[in-house]
């Protein structure tokens, strides 16, 4: 009867699943543990010379751009405060917070 796993083989460490589960980022606007999708945003937008990027939910990264333009986004940069201070995303994040990690809903058209 031939062996399941050969002791000589190469390749067997590829196909067994014993490896540790990786960290798993938190959303840079609701601070809730991502899902199995992930959105690498830029705080300040490309257009505007940034160049981070942070993880966060699909979601979450739609509300951002619905309330904000490109040079609102710009002069916030990384202060996730000054944009939870925005009535709309701080109802926003307390609405989310007991929310699904891969949670999806239609959100507001840009408000302009």
């Amino acid at each position: 009867m031939a062996r399941k796993h050969s002791k000589h083989d190469p390749y067997g460490d590829l196909h067994r699943g014993e490896e540790a589960p990786a960290t798993v980022p938190l959303c840079w606007l609701c601070g809730r543990p991502t899902g199995k999708t992930i959105v690498w945003h830029h705080p300040v937008p490309k257009s505007r010379g940034g160049r981070d990027v942070v993880p966060m939910h699909p979601i979450c990264q739609q509300t951002l751009i619905a309330n904000f333009t490109n040079s609102e986004l710009q002069r916030h940069g990384m202060d996730v405060e000054g944009l939870l201070a925005n009535p709309n995303i701080r109802k926003f994040v307390d609405w989310v917070a007991k929310k699904d990690p891969d949670f999806t809903a239609t959100t507001t058209k840009k408000q302009r």
